[in-house]
């Protein structure tokens, strides 16, 4: 079974709303085959990379940069799965107070470092998470994870 790993820093009520409307979605009953794994950034590791079929992310701009979590797990996962992920799809959500332009840039550099293959546009919320902010996060969710269900 494909399984979407969703990597996430959520330290605000922000970062929670979106992280739950992702989840949402990318658990929605009419996605069949898909196991999605949930692992917050300070924990996930190389393991749960090198065993996921794509990866969702979802950080803060924090200063014009992603989140110091989301940080710590590229360091800390580049070189363990840096060949083997070659082409690996992920996709990205950000929360900014202002603005988030660099969070953006700073994680999608990373990844084409690592040569993955985003699956979307990276969505981003500048202020409250409102409705359809909300929605545009289960939209995130459900079509990463669509995109992973296998082929009848």
């Amino acid at each position: 079974m494909p399984t979407l790993l969703v990597v996430h820093h959520t330290p605000s009520p922000s970062m929670q709303s979106m992280l739950e409307a992702v989840l949402t979605g990318a658990r929605d009953d009419a996605i069949e085959g898909v196991d999605v794994v949930v692992r917050p950034a300070l924990s996930a590791g190389a393991a749960d990379v090198l065993s996921a079929d794509a990866v969702l992310l979802g950080t803060p701009a924090n200063i014009g940069y992603m989140s110091g979590a989301l940080k710590h797990f590229f360091d800390t996962i580049y070189y363990p799965v840096l060949d083997a992920t070659t082409g690996r799809p992920y996709a990205l959500y950000v929360h900014g107070g202002s603005d988030a332009a660099g969070a953006v840039r700073s994680v999608e550099t990373i990844a084409t470092g690592m040569r993955w293959r985003r699956m979307r546009e990276p969505l981003t919320v500048i202020g409250d998470v409102d409705a359809a902010a909300r929605e545009a996060c289960w939209e995130l969710g459900a079509a990463t994870a669509a995109g992973l269900q296998p082929s009848l």
